[in-house]
């Protein structure tokens, strides 16, 4: 599949088969969010890969749109240092962590991040520094089917898309 099918076809996954993800094929996805574009190559991001079910489970247990990780393969969540653009260079590298898993066949979804109020418990069973700030989590895992997930509804181009000016 090219880049442009993958980028089309890619939905958020959160039914998962009991399969695990490699730890080659994990860091394989971690190492593409390192190549994300950050402003001033400052690359602020930390990043932590979760496959203990145990924690998995505390995980979805604190969340409040993530219950679905407890059954997931592993999750990644995305860290930043303290800098000015770390929402945008963040979601720069969540974005390729979820392609990255699409290409591979493994399933993701984007859940919560920076402005929940439960961030400050991630830190303390995680034992994040305190200088560190969550941006995203992301749920990975093989979907449970392999149906094709139906197509979501997107505004057209002729919609979105201006020329010059509004």
């Amino acid at each position: 599949m090219d880049l442009i099918e993958l980028l089309k076809k890619r939905r958020s996954v959160r039914e998962f088969s009991d399969k695990p993800i490699s730890k080659e094929d994990l860091e394989k996805i971690v190492d593409t969010a390192r190549y994300a574009p950050t402003a001033r190559n400052v690359q602020p991001w930390e990043f932590l890969i979760v496959i203990e079910k145990e924690v998995l489970k505390k995980i979805a247990g604190i969340t409040e749109h993530g219950k679905f990780i407890a059954n997931g393969a592993a999750c990644i969540l995305v860290f930043s240092q303290g800098t000015k653009y770390f929402l945008e260079d963040c979601s720069a590298a969540t974005q390729n962590i979820m392609l990255a898993a699409a290409a591979l066949g493994i399933g993701s979804c984007w859940v919560a991040g920076d402005k929940k109020p439960y961030v400050g418990e991630f830190n303390l069973l995680l034992g994040v520094p305190s200088t560190l700030r969550l941006v995203s989590i992301i749920a990975l895992g093989y979907p449970f089917s392999d149906k094709i997930l139906p197509a979501v509804q997107k505004r057209t181009l002729e919609e979105v898309l201006h020329w010059g000016k509004f």
